[in-house]
């Protein structure tokens, strides 16, 4: 609030909205560059389900490889809108504002592309529905129902679900300002997805209503999504490193962290390419950058319990594998690179406020602790399947192919495509947010000095 700057109306109106009226040159640079990524990694999907997985890389012992690390981590970032929208918006804490509705679209969009992996590693697309809902009695298929596998796609789409309706709810205010400015179908579209607001008491009431509610009700889902996730590999007593009570709580912090630094990131790129710079201030990236240190804080914790934990056991396979990630080729320059990259670097760094506003810092240091905590997933997974057969030559013989490697990428560039189609179609700020903040933003006298406050009506 240190830096708040008081905007009228209209201004923060033609701010917020210019590029969903009139995109720039550059954008649709962008745009077709995405697109053309994503064309090409479609192509090589539709060629690996026709020629068969045997393309990729994995193979016995390692059965799943990059795909599902990039399942597991799309699943850690989708955390943010939570963590930044709901808890924040029941804590009311301030600074939220120009957080959310990137972290609400943040969410949805990791969670489509994260449920997309499962779909291409299982080879044949098409029998996931016997996984998913477990019908077809008349072949004697009896799925446990207890397994995680079965409870993932419910605590996805569940998630996907109340989601979406999130960005639905928080949406409509900003759906009426963009419809009183078009013409044409546009006009027409945008009447209907604002579905008739006129700002009346009564509307204003019940859309704060809803979003508290939906606030309340994602918390709990938010925590069983990647604890399901976890107990894909806690159940599984054949893979050592993997049979651990402790994943549940370990995957959800870690999910956090990934979640609150792409957030940051991507409020970073959001100041950058569309000039918000009154809107996305130095506050705001700062308080994030506390957040994540009291967040990746906790990470650690548990990643040392996690790891030592194996070690107390004194059981050979454990201590094996604590070896083979932590001594052997490849992986210990990859659990290194991890180490520092996840906490060693980043975390002390954001200790000192000459760092956490300084944004182009922030911008690669947050960056940098998601390629750490996409290594880490790497980490759980890899080498732990590598140590499941018993003959020593078969051990550390995953080696990613050239079309895994560029699903991946493709993964990548469709959420940023995804995010860039939202940018022109929605505004990725609330408009009533930052409204609703320079109206309750106040200035009280403590002694001699006039400091910033807030009203808050009881």
């Amino acid at each position: 609030m240190q830096q708040r700057v008081a905007l009228p109306h209209p201004q923060i109106n033609a701010d917020l909205l210019k590029n969903v009226l009139k995109a720039p040159a550059w954008y649709w640079g962008i745009m077709a560059f995405l697109g053309g990524v994503v064309i090409f990694g479609s192509v090589l999907v539709a060629y690996l389900l026709n020629k068969g997985f045997g393309l990729s890389g994995a193979h016995r012992p390692v059965m799943w490889g990059i795909l599902i690390v990039d399942f597991v981590f799309w699943i850690g970032i989708s955390h943010a809108g939570v963590m930044l929208s709901a808890i924040l918006r029941l804590s009311k804490a301030e600074w939220r504002r120009p957080a959310t509705r990137a972290a609400e679209v943040l969410t949805v969009f990791s969670l489509m592309i994260a449920a997309l992996h499962p779909v291409v590693h299982a080879g044949r697309p098409w029998r996931i529905i016997y996984w998913s809902f477990p019908y077809d009695f008349s072949r004697g298929l009896w799925v446990n129902i207890r397994s995680p596998l079965v409870w993932d796609p419910s605590a996805i789409f569940t998630y996907l679900t109340g989601s979406t309706l999130f960005v639905i709810v928080a949406l409509i205010p900003d759906m009426a300002v963009i419809r009183d400015r078009t013409t044409g179908i546009r006009h027409n579209i945008y009447s209907v997805m604002a579905m008739g607001w006129r700002g009346t008491p009564r509307q204003w009431k019940l859309q704060v209503v809803a979003g508290f509610l939906l606030s309340a009700l994602l918390l709990p889902v938010f925590v069983s999504v990647h604890s399901i996730v976890s107990w894909d590999f806690a159940v599984m007593i054949g893979v050592e490193g993997y049979h651990v009570t402790i994943f549940a709580p370990y995957f959800v912090i870690g999910a956090v962290l990934s979640g609150v630094s792409a957030v940051v990131t991507m409020m970073i790129l959001m100041k950058w390419m569309f000039g918000w710079g009154n809107y996305i201030r130095q506050e705001h990236i700062e308080n994030l950058a506390k957040l994540l240190v009291v967040i990746g804080t906790g990470w650690l914790y548990f990643f040392f319990v996690e790891f030592i934990f194996a070690l107390y056991s004194l059981e050979s396979q454990e201590i094996a594998l604590r070896e083979l990630q932590a001594f052997t080729w490849p992986y210990w320059p990859l659990a290194l690179v991890f180490i520092f990259l996840s906490y060693i670097i980043p975390i002390p760094m954001w200790m000192f406020p000459g760092v956490r506003r300084n944004i182009r810092i922030m911008f690669w240091s947050s960056l940098v602790v998601n390629v750490g905590m996409w290594l880490e997933r790497f980490l759980i997974i890899v080498p732990g399947l590598a140590r499941k057969q018993v003959w020593t030559f078969d051990w550390s013989t995953y080696h990613p192919s050239f079309i895994e490697v560029m699903i991946v990428v493709t993964a990548y560039a469709l959420v940023f495509l995804l995010l860039l189609t939202f940018a022109k179609l929605f505004p990725l700020i609330p408009l009533f947010d930052i409204k609703e903040g320079d109206i309750l933003g106040d200035e009280i006298v403590i002694g001699k000095r006039r400091v910033p406050a807030l009203r808050v009506e009881e």
